[in-house]
């Protein structure tokens, strides 16, 4: 088992120092595999002994097995992020737009690591099945929801954008069955109503798909279906969206590729409509 497959299985029990030193581990894998426990405690600011008690609540015997893990996972020898980063190191101090460019190709050299085409289609083919799809997002995520929602209609695909607060989720989310499938967003931490969201749907039946960056795999609940990588800039700087806005794409490709007759219909029927409202 993978440790992002050990973590996912831990989610529920980590305690809140311990999802920080996850998101650490998940942003920053060479540095963690190169480093000790008592550096990647103080790093992010909690007693050496959390990273101890972390890699045995992940099942490894101690730090250094956990350590060990990472280095197998994470640190390969043809590491395109790594040849990038040696590349454009030497132009680095040309300007803003330079190191951000830097950056932005580094997070989607690496982005395969964690999202492939497996799990894609296996997020794609439960909303292709779907009667409805809502989808939830907060703060800047709420541009990648604007994004997917109006990509899925496009497709033919009935999307409902949640909105609002307490009270107007729930009465939102109200008609929400076995038949539908939510797609939410999460990127800094959990967002505010998340929790309920997701545990409606588990108790309606309702299809789950989380989009996210590092704090992924430490959402509780999880989502039946999580696509996730880390985005650019650390967790206490600025982020783009260069790296979930591409999870997204892929995401909606996908399920065109399955079912590209119906999607392609509804492409040309688009087209018809644009030009007869213009």
């Amino acid at each position: 088992m993978s440790v992002l497959e050990r973590v996912k299985e831990a989610a529920e029990t980590l305690t809140p120092a311990e999802q920080l030193l996850i998101k650490q581990v998940i942003a920053s894998p060479r540095d963690i595999a190169l480093g000790t426990a008592s550096g990647l405690a103080q790093r992010i600011g909690v007693h050496e002994a959390t990273a101890s008690r972390l890699a045995k609540k992940l099942g490894y015997p101690n730090y250094a097995g956990f350590r060990a893990a990472i280095q197998e996972e994470f640190i390969v020898r043809t590491d395109p992020a790594t040849r990038v980063r040696n590349t454009l190191q030497q132009t680095s101090e040309a300007g803003l737009i330079t190191d951000l460019v830097s950056r932005e190709i580094e997070a989607l050299a690496g982005l395969q690591r964690y999202v492939d085409d497996a799990k894609l289609l296996s997020a794609a083919q439960p909303l292709l099945r779907a009667r409805r799809i809502y989808v939830f997002a907060r703060g800047n995520a709420e541009a990648l929801a604007v994004l997917i929602d109006r990509r899925l209609r496009r497709m033919g695909r009935d999307t409902i954008m949640l909105a609002g607060e307490g009270r107007d989720l729930a009465e939102q989310v109200l008609g929400m069955n076995g038949d539908d499938a939510i797609v939410a967003f999460a990127f800094r931490r959990q967002p505010t109503h998340y929790a309920a969201l997701l545990n409606h749907a588990r108790a309606v039946n309702a299809t789950s798909v989380v989009i996210s960056g590092s704090v992924g795999p430490s959402l509780v609940p999880a989502g039946d279906h999580l696509l996730f990588a880390p985005r650019t800039g650390s967790q206490d700087a600025f982020q783009t969206l260069t790296i979930p806005m591409a999870i997204c794409n892929a995401l909606v490709l996908t399920m065109a590729k399955e079912d590209p007759k119906a999607s392609l219909q509804y492409l040309e029927t688009l087209g018809q409509l644009i030009d007869a409202f213009d």
